[in-house]
C-alpha cells in the first residue's frame, strides 16, 4: 500500500513538475513575443519624425495633424468594421479618450510644431525621455512599486539623453523644447492608458477606437486649418502623410500596445530609449543631417540602460 501511495505521489510530483516547466516555457515564448512586438513598434515609430519633416514640405503642422489623424481614423474604422467589433464597455472610454487626446492630437501636434525650428536629431533625442515619463505615469497609475535598480536604470538613460540635449543645443531649452516637453507629458499618459486598456482589448483596437473618437476633433482641426495654411501636394509630404497616418498613428501602435500588455507598460517603455537613436540613423539616410559626434557614446549608454531595466524585478 505504501509503495503504491509513493509510486502516485512520485508521478503527481513529475506531472506537476512536467506541468510547471511547460507553464515556464509559455510564459517565456510570450515574453519574447511581447518584446518582438514592442520592438517593432519602437522602429516603426523611429521613422515617425523624418516622415513628420516631409509632410511638412507641403503641409502646414495644423493641417498636417488633423489630416493624420482623418486617415487614421478612416482606416482603423473599416479595420473595425469589417472585424465586426462590438462598441468599448463604458469603462474603457475614459482611457480611449486619454489615449486620443495624447497620442492621436496632443503628440503628433506638440512634435510636429517643434520640428518648425527644431532638427530631426535634437528632437529625436529630448523625446528619449518617453519612457522614463511613461514608466512614471504607469506606475502612479497601477500603484506599482518598481526596483531601485529599474528606477535607477531608467533614470540613468535619462541623464545620458538628457545631457546629449544640451550639449547639442549649447546648454539652453528653446521654444521647440516646450513643446517637446509637453508632447512628452501628454504622450507619456496615452501610453500608460493604452497599455493598461492593452490588457482588456487587443491592442489594434485600443488605438484603433482612439482614433475613431478624436476624427470629430480632428476633422475641425483641419477644417480650420486648410484656409490658412497653404498646401503643396509633392511627393515627399504625400509620402510623409501616408505614412504617419497608416504607420505612426495606427500601424505602429497595433504592434505596440500589444506588446505592452505582454511584458508590461514600465519594461516595454525603456525600449524607447532606442528610438532616438534609431531616428538619429534615418535622419541621416532620408535628410542628409549630420550626425552629431555624441551619438555613438549616448548608444552606448542608453543600450546598457535597457539592458538593466529589461531585467529589472518590479515589487508588488
Amino acid at each position: 500500500m505504501r509503495a503504491h501511495d509513493s509510486a502516485i505521489q512520485s508521478s503527481t510530483i513529475a506531472v506537476s513538475g512536467t506541468g510547471n516547466t511547460a507553464g515556464s516555457a509559455a510564459g517565456n515564448t510570450a515574453a519574447a513575443g511581447g518584446t518582438v512586438r514592442a520592438a517593432l513598434g519602437v522602429v516603426c515609430f523611429s521613422l515617425s519624425f523624418p516622415a513628420t519633416v516631409w509632410a511638412l514640405d507641403g503641409f502646414g503642422p495644423w493641417t498636417s495633424t488633423g489630416l493624420r489623424g482623418l486617415l487614421a481614423a478612416a482606416l482603423a474604422a473599416v479595420c473595425l468594421k469589417l472585424s465586426r467589433v462590438p462598441l468599448p464597455a463604458r469603462r474603457h472610454w475614459p482611457g480611449l479618450v486619454a489615449v486620443a487626446l495624447g497620442c492621436v492630437l496632443g503628440f503628433p501636434l506638440l512634435t510636429t510644431l517643434a520640428l518648425q525650428t527644431s532638427s530631426t536629431a535634437h528632437t529625436a533625442v529630448v523625446v528619449g525621455l518617453l519612457p522614463l515619463a511613461t514608466a512614471t505615469v504607469a506606475a502612479l497609475r497601477s500603484r506599482t512599486r518598481l526596483s531601485r535598480t529599474f528606477w535607477g536604470a531608467a533614470l540613468g538613460g535619462a541623464a545620458v539623453v538628457l545631457a546629449f540635449t544640451l550639449q547639442q543645443s549649447g546648454g539652453a531649452f528653446s521654444l521647440a523644447d516646450l513643446y517637446l516637453a509637453g508632447a512628452l507629458l501628454v504622450c507619456a499618459v496615452g501610453y500608460a492608458e493604452g497599455g493598461r486598456l492593452a490588457r482588456e482589448m487587443a491592442g489594434w483596437q485600443v488605438i484603433g477606437w482612439a482614433v475613431v473618437a478624436a476624427a470629430p476633433l480632428m476633422a475641425v482641426v483641419t477644417a480650420l486649418a486648410l484656409p490658412a495654411e497653404p498646401v503643396h501636394l509633392t511627393f515627399r509630404a504625400l509620402t510623409g502623410l501616408a505614412y504617419v497616418a497608416a504607420v505612426s498613428q495606427f500601424g505602429g501602435f497595433v504592434l505596440w500596445y500589444r506588446g505592452m500588455a505582454q511584458i508590461g507598460v514600465p519594461r516595454a517603455s525603456q525600449l524607447q530609449l532606442a528610438q532616438p537613436l534609431l531616428t538619429l540613423f534615418w535622419a541621416v539616410l532620408l535628410l542628409s543631417e549630420e550626425l552629431p559626434l555624441a551619438a555613438p557614446v549616448t548608444a552606448v549608454g542608453v543600450l546598457a540602460c535597457i539592458a538593466v531595466t529589461q531585467r529589472a524585478r518590479t515589487k508588488g
